[in-house]
């Protein structure tokens, strides 16, 4: 990335990847179209593969999200216990998997303060939180 990371450019889009999605997609919508138009075997067989493959590849960006974010809530949950005062450190797991998300683009001086305004006032709302992060902590691997 050439320019710092802030909330409004931090949305990793692969223009790769949703081309080939929109690929799949449109393969998938003409086999689909061919079966209705022209059934046989073999446009059932190819209409059936497309489809598995559109779904193949959003449950495969799906399970490396899913993974991703299980990381960051252990990541974080491991950093709010080093940075956060003694009074907070018990409300570790009071946080939700969405704050702790959220909260991951915080520098580490600005989020003691951040995550005691976050429970405090039940701030549940990812795009709200990173919102309120001053010094952005940049994310350069995410998936």
């Amino acid at each position: 990335m050439t320019q710092p990371q802030t909330y409004a450019n931090h949305v990793r889009i692969v223009p790769l990847y949703l081309a080939a999605l929109a690929i799949l997609g449109i393969d998938a919508a003409w086999s689909l179209y061919d079966v209705t138009t022209a059934p046989s075997i073999a446009s059932v067989r190819a209409a059936v593969v497309s489809m598995a493959l559109v779904v193949l590849a959003v449950y495969a960006r799906g399970f490396a999200l899913r993974a991703q974010d299980r990381i960051i809530r252990l990541e974080m949950r491991l950093r709010l216990r080093t940075l956060l005062p003694a009074g907070l450190q018990s409300r570790v797991d009071e946080f939700t998997h969405d704050q702790l998300i959220a909260l991951r683009f915080a520098a580490d001086a600005e989020l003691p303060a951040l995550a005691e305004r976050v429970l405090r006032d039940d701030i549940r709302d990812r795009r709200a939180i990173k919102r309120l992060v001053a010094e952005w902590q940049p994310d350069n691997m995410r998936v």
